[in-house]
């Protein structure tokens, strides 16, 4: 189906101020779907209280209202301008409930408002935990037992019914608001106080935890002929018991068996189509028993989200610019592919390469606060690494981070004992990843790591494997370090610095820099092309490496 020519005028609704959790990266997206409506002659109005953001930019829009997202802001702008169409699905779950509310009021009917990449009734089915839980029942799709509680007292009374652990996920929230895991019967009272209260519904789901599950998601596009592309798998470094946003996640998946992901690629495709009457996005989260590779759901989110704007960058695939499109009306096989210019948008994307993500968090600004990481969301913006290997990535994506990491590792700073290191990493922390490598540089093996952690041993052992990289360069000298080791740390993503810090002699970062210059181990750049080479693609998207 080509572009529906009926909308002339579209209202893309933002995600509000920035807070921790939410909305910094819901700008990527509006700012693509802006940019892509514009391009098909369509008038974009935007709302968004924060200022600070690329998508308020006058260039942005043809009209950009900075005011706060209210029904009262919302009525305003149908008032004094034409409007056809509503896009809520690039302002995250602050513009979803805002156009539910606007929905209920009858508000869109009465100015004639459509809503476009996603509909009422699976915003409802996707962000209301019951309607979500008895969708996945009727599917025959597994889910965590688990069952609403709307004051209170029912609360404690399920929870007693389902036992400890358990989880407390709050209805139409974003970042894990109010979510919290509830270890035992003390815990409970503020917990389920502090769930009901985030949420706007005053509902809270009260679900058993699968705590040490392995946890994906997968990245949907949908078009209006029931087309669907998976455009990206991401597996979490963390096990279930960590927000996604606070974990970190490697794309391509790398410890799933084929036969699991085909069954998680099915499941995703049939909630998709199942969801509503709507062209757009989606990502579906789900957890896997490590041990009987069980799988349940754990939710859908009918919008874009901070996923996928990482999702987009790793692939080169722009899904907020596409989803647009399919919004307004086109098919994803009509729709040239962005990167490569000569197939269609109807592809899956091929990754020759590993994406690391890595969260950043603030904690030291903010004092008294608690750093350990659970289901409510804490850090404030992230770090992506791109690299041959999973190794390269993840040191790149330390060496971001600015926080005095020298790629993976904290050289001489604040070492514990094993047995410390062990009782330190059993819980989720900011910074467990540089101790559980400290932990494997003091002997600690592979297996009591991943017992205490839940982490699968696959990531472990890579990190073993910088580990026994850096016990081999602390021998040399830069006069003796041969070039076949040099090269090696390089191709793993040590960094000069880094390698200078490891010698036995006082060198420095220009000295190992001027070395490697010197043996011809300098720097090839990549491309970022979305499908492995197997087209020509135009688009100048590059990560650098040092393989040949």
């Amino acid at each position: 189906m080509p572009k529906d020519t009926s909308i002339k005028s579209v209202l893309i609704v933002g995600s509000g101020p920035i807070i921790i959790g939410q909305a910094c990266e819901f700008d990527y997206s509006g700012t693509q779907a802006a940019r892509s409506l514009r391009e098909e002659g369509i008038k974009v109005i935007l709302i968004n209280s924060n200022p600070a953001t690329i998508m308020t930019d006058p260039m942005m829009a043809d009209r950009v209202y900075l005011l706060p997202l209210t029904i009262e802001s919302i009525e305003q702008i149908l008032e004094e301008n034409k409007i056809d169409a509503v896009l809520p699905t690039m302002g995250g779950q602050t513009a979803l409930n805002l156009c539910k509310e606007v929905d209920e009021l009858g508000i869109w009917e009465k100015h004639g408002v459509r809503l476009i990449g996603v509909d009422i009734k699976a915003i409802d089915k996707a962000e209301d935990r019951e309607k979500f839980r008895q969708w996945m029942i009727e599917m025959g799709i597994e889910v965590c037992p688990a069952k609403i509680a709307n004051s209170f007292l029912e609360g404690k009374e399920f929870a007693q019914e389902i036992g400890f652990p358990l989880v407390l996920r709050p209805s139409f929230t974003l970042g894990g608001t109010g979510g919290s895991i509830v270890f035992k019967k003390e815990e409970l009272d503020d917990a389920l106080n502090f769930g009901l209260t985030a949420s706007p519904i005053h509902e809270v789901l009260v679900e058993k935890a699968v705590l040490g599950w392995k946890e994906f998601e997968l990245e949907l596009l949908r078009d209006n002929n029931n087309n669907v592309v998976i455009i990206c798998g991401v597996e979490n470094f963390d096990p279930m018991g960590v927000h996604t946003g606070d974990s970190i996640t490697v794309a391509p998946i790398m410890t799933l068996s084929d036969t699991a992901y085909q069954k998680m690629r099915n499941i995703a495709i049939r909630m998709m189509r199942n969801l509503g009457n709507f062209a757009g996005g989606c990502n579906v989260q789900f957890a896997m028993n490590p041990e009987t590779e069980e799988l349940i759901v754990v939710e859908i989110n009918p919008r874009v989200s901070r996923s996928s704007a990482l999702a987009s960058k790793a692939t080169g695939y722009p899904i907020a610019k596409i989803a647009a499109k399919l919004a307004i009306g086109y098919n994803l096989d009509e729709l040239k592919n962005q990167i490569t210019k000569s197939t269609s948008a109807y592809f899956e994307p091929a990754l020759d390469y590993v994406i690391v993500k890595i969260p950043r968090w603030n904690f030291d600004k903010f004092k008294g606060a608690n750093d350990t990481l659970g289901f409510q969301m804490k850090s404030v913006g992230e770090v992506m690494g791109i690299g041959r290997s999973f190794t390269e990535a993840i040191q790149k994506a330390c060496q971001s981070l600015e926080n005095n990491a020298v790629g993976l590792g904290y050289y001489g700073k604040n070492l514990m004992k094993s047995d410390e290191l062990l009782e330190y990493i059993k819980i989720p922390k900011w910074d467990r990843v540089f101790r559980i490598k400290d932990a494997l540089m003091q002997g600690i093996t592979v297996n009591t790591i991943a017992h205490v952690t839940g982490i699968d041993k696959w990531f472990l052992n890579q990190i073993q494997k910088i580990c026994d990289i850096e016990i081999e360069l602390s021998k040399h000298t830069l006069a003796d370090l041969s070039e076949p080791l040099l090269k090696l740390a390089k191709q793993n993503g040590f960094g000069d610095e880094q390698i200078a810090i490891l010698l036995k002699d006082n060198c420095t970062e220009d000295d190992v820099y001027n070395k490697r210059k010197e043996l011809g181990i300098t720097r090839v750049y990549k491309m970022v092309d979305s499908c492995s080479a197997e087209f020509e693609s135009p688009t100048p998207y590059f990560y650098s490496s040092f393989e040949g």
